[in-house]
């Protein structure tokens, strides 16, 4: 896990080194100061402001080199700290892209985004007091004690008896607070989970009024945070009157102790001088005790987001390029021999059941079927966004498992039924299916998708801004954008999983005609759940409960009087009856 976390400070090597050494001098500087001060008490007298403006020199002058070296290392630190979160966070979307879906169900969408942004911050506030607190601390101790030693030996050794206590202090803190720190995770991802699906969901929570139903579920998700970290603050807010009493029990035992000695040997053992460096030591001693005990915490929190962070980093996905795949897709031709497919490897439960079709190259297909008859499952395996669990499915007469991912799915347009536009202009959504698109280009996908139409109307035409979803155009609009985007990647097989849907039967009915006479040569699969959109296929598909049911012409399959029959003969009568 450290390996992995090292590699991502890249570029910021120079100031996550330079981090320390400023800490270095700064620590140095900071204990050199009290012996000075303990020379400046020793000297002063009242006969002569000598020893004032000497040793008030040398303290200025180490301040200031002190402040230089501490502001020189705090910038380090901001500039490594936030250089290495954003190197984290990239590397991290980048392995996000690479998912397949498999991967993205696995981990939830909702969990990922927290590890993009709780996770990644947590670890940047870590890494920070890595390179400085873990260094300052440690140093200030040794250098502290150090100090105290050559001061007086005997005086040195109550620090050495106070440190324990507040170790075995610090160590059950710590103890008590990890197992709270892991719980808190989990339950920030149903946090993120319970905002994502009502901000996604809005339109569908105002219409059936259930604004009181998602507060309360949020609410429920956020208790649960807040009493963990209630839980996790009452034991770390321990830390801080330990840390205090040490601190007052240190210094009542020094000025005690001390005044005595300085008593009983009038000052040749003990000076007040040094009485008073003694003290300084014990506080920058304590305090530093405490500040350890401030990085522990931070990195018992953060090695929680780290095990999560590496997760993703380190997951290897199933679904994968291999090496000197096929660059080159022959045809549109698909194959499915034998396919059967699980979500679940480790479950019976199966969502297709060894399906074989044969389907040529420029065929149009039609699929009809029930809710949950896995339709979409299979146009999926196609661009091999999920991967078959038995059999093959061949593309262009190649296994799709022996395809560069990135050619096969340029091979391939698909039309998901729940289309999704971005912020910006309609011209630069278009851009998505081909970035070298010509205006030329965009104009004439958009006519064979039947959206020119309506876009020309519009004010700005192709420069018009879509909202973030593409919340400022109609269902219907939506979805002849998203096929001209598809169209513009001049594709091999293009598939419409019920991407039609929302659109009256003419201009379904036109889109189609576009398709037979502007791109023969491309497969067409078409999705849908009426029966006029599908039957002028070449082949027609009914499918149920993840197997092929029926297969053949409309003509066929009318003859059959099967499930076809029976849902095209209930769509008719009821444009009749209409």
């Amino acid at each position: 896990m450290l390996k992995i976390l090292i590699d991502k400070v890249g570029e910021y090597k120079k100031d996550t080194i330079l981090t320390p050494l400023f800490m270095v001098g700064e620590v140095a500087l900071e204990c050199i100061i009290p012996t000075v001060m303990a020379m400046l008490i020793d000297n002063m007298s009242s006969e002569s402001l000598d020893p004032v403006f000497k040793y008030g020199g040398i303290l200025l002058l180490l301040a200031t080199m002190s402040l230089f070296c501490g502001f020189s290392s705090a910038r380090h630190a901001a500039t490594a700290s936030t250089g290495f979160a954003k190197n984290l966070r990239r590397d991290l979307f980048y392995k996000v892209q690479d998912f397949s879906f498999e991967d993205i169900d696995h981990f939830s969408s909702s969990s990922l985004v927290t590890r993009l942004t709780n996770d990644v911050s947590q670890i940047q506030m870590a890494f920070q007091m890595l390179i400085r607190m873990a260094v300052r601390t440690p140093l200030m101790l040794i250098f502290s004690i150090i100090m105290s030693f050559r001061i007086n030996a005997r005086m040195a050794l109550i620090f050495l008896a106070i440190i324990p206590i507040l170790g075995i202090g610090f160590v059950l803190i710590f103890l008590t607070a990890h197992p709270i720190f892991k719980r808190i995770f989990k339950k920030y991802d149903a946090l993120n989970n319970s905002v994502q699906e009502n901000v996604a969901g809005i339109r569908v929570v105002k219409s059936f009024v259930r604004e009181d139903y998602e507060i309360e579920k949020f609410n429920r998700a956020s208790e649960e945070v807040r009493k963990d970290f209630t839980k996790a603050e009452r034991v770390l807010n321990i830390s801080n009157p330990l840390m205090m009493f040490c601190i007052k029990l240190a210094k009542d035992l020094i000025c005690a102790i001390g005044a005595l000695i300085i008593i009983r040997t009038r000052g040749s053992e003990l000076s007040a001088g040094q009485l008073s460096s003694l003290i300084s030591y014990g506080v920058q001693i304590l305090v530093a005790m405490n500040m350890l005990s401030m990085v522990f915490i931070q990195i018992n929190f953060s090695t929680e987001a780290a095990t999560r962070i590496c997760e993703v980093l380190t997951h290897k996905s199933q679904l994968t390029s291999p090496e000197n795949g096929i660059k080159t897709v022959k045809d549109g031709s698909i194959r499915f021999d034998h396919v059967t497919f699980r979500y679940d490897r480790h479950s019976d439960r199966e969502a297709l059941s060894d399906i074989n079709l044969d389907i040529r190259s420029g065929e149009t297909i039609g699929i009809i079927g029930t809710t949950g008859s896995s339709k979409t499952t299979l146009i999926q395996l196609i661009s091999r966004l999920y991967d078959v669990t038995e059999g093959a499915v061949y593309v262009g007469g190649e296994d799709v498992r022996d395809y560069d991912l990135v050619t096969l799915r340029d091979a391939v347009a698909v039309v998901l039924q729940k289309n999704v536009l971005f912020s910006g202009t309609i011209k630069d959504n278009l851009r998505w299916g081909n970035k070298e698109a010509t205006d030329e280009e965009i104009e004439r996908v958009c006519r064979l998708a039947q959206a020119d139409e309506f876009i020309q109307q519009f004010p700005d035409k192709y420069e018009t801004m879509l909202s973030q979803g593409g919340t400022n155009v109609s269902g219907g609009q939506k979805q002849r954008l998203c096929i001209a985007r598809a169209l513009l990647k001049h594709p091999k097989i293009l598939i419409l999983d019920d991407s039609t849907s929302a659109v009256d039967t003419r201009t379904d009915a036109l889109i189609r005609k576009a398709f037979r006479e502007e791109i023969p040569e491309t497969t067409k699969i078409i999705i849908a759940q009426r029966v006029a959109s599908i039957e002028e296929s070449d082949q027609i598909i009914v499918m149920d409960s993840g197997r092929i049911k029926e297969h053949g012409t409309h003509d066929e399959l009318m003859k059959l009087n099967g499930i076809y029959a029976e849902t095209y003969n209930s769509q008719v009568k009821g444009k009749e009856e209409e």
